[in-house]
């Protein structure tokens, strides 16, 4: 009975799409809670506000880091649903597992941003963003294993996809590793990583 029932549970695309989404959602939303105006009664002149508000810089640069990280996720787990015909529960688990590591990220971001200075905030920072990667990489690879992806992925579609997680995580991994030199260069190179793949800029090399 148990078999016969781990045969027919999690089919459904649509079901894990519907669960992203509100978990992306709620995750990004909960990302700006740690941004907080500055106190009313600390301010007695405009300078005063500007000064508090760029004293908020730090906060606001690790939000629009986390921001664009579920955003580029989001992106990434929508293509790959886009290309799969069809889940079984193990898929949907796998999925599952992915978006554990997307609430994980507020955590994080808190942690980042009240201690941005600091190699082991910066660290555990990555280790959430490379948890995401290994999952999403994961779901994907299990996917083509089981023969769930639509009829019309090619190879070069799943190589595509796979090349795409593991340059990107290398990437992200060369910018935890500046971390050892300064975190505020590690945190300005992985923006710009994430930056290239949310704007994906056509350069002249790029073939069209």
């Amino acid at each position: 009975m148990t078999s016969c029932y781990n045969r027919i549970a999690g089919q459904s695309i649509a079901r894990i799409e519907a669960l992203s989404d509100g978990v992306f959602a709620v995750a990004m939303t909960l990302l700006v809670l740690d941004l907080h105006a500055p106190a009313k009664e600390a301010i007695a002149s405009e300078g005063a506000l500007l000064n508090a508000l760029a004293a908020l810089a730090p906060k606001l640069v690790v939000y629009l880091m986390s921001f664009l990280t579920l955003g580029i996720f989001w992106v990434g787990q929508q293509t790959q649903l886009n290309h799969t015909g069809r889940a079984n529960r193990d898929l949907a688990w796998l999925h599952l597992a992915f978006l554990f590591a997307v609430t994980l990220m507020p955590f994080s971001t808190i942690v980042m941003s009240g201690f941005i200075a600091y190699r082991a905030a910066l660290l555990l920072y990555w280790g959430n963003i490379l948890l995401l990667g290994a999952l999403l990489y994961a779901t994907w690879s299990y996917a083509g294993r089981e023969q769930l992806l639509s009829a019309e992925v090619t190879e070069d579609i799943r190589q595509g996809v796979r090349g795409r997680i593991v340059v990107s995580q290398s990437l992200y991994a060369v910018g935890a590793a500046l971390c050892l030199v300064n975190t505020y260069c590690s945190l300005a190179f992985i923006i710009l990583v994430q930056l290239n793949y949310a704007i994906a800029p056509r350069l002249p090399w790029h073939r069209r």
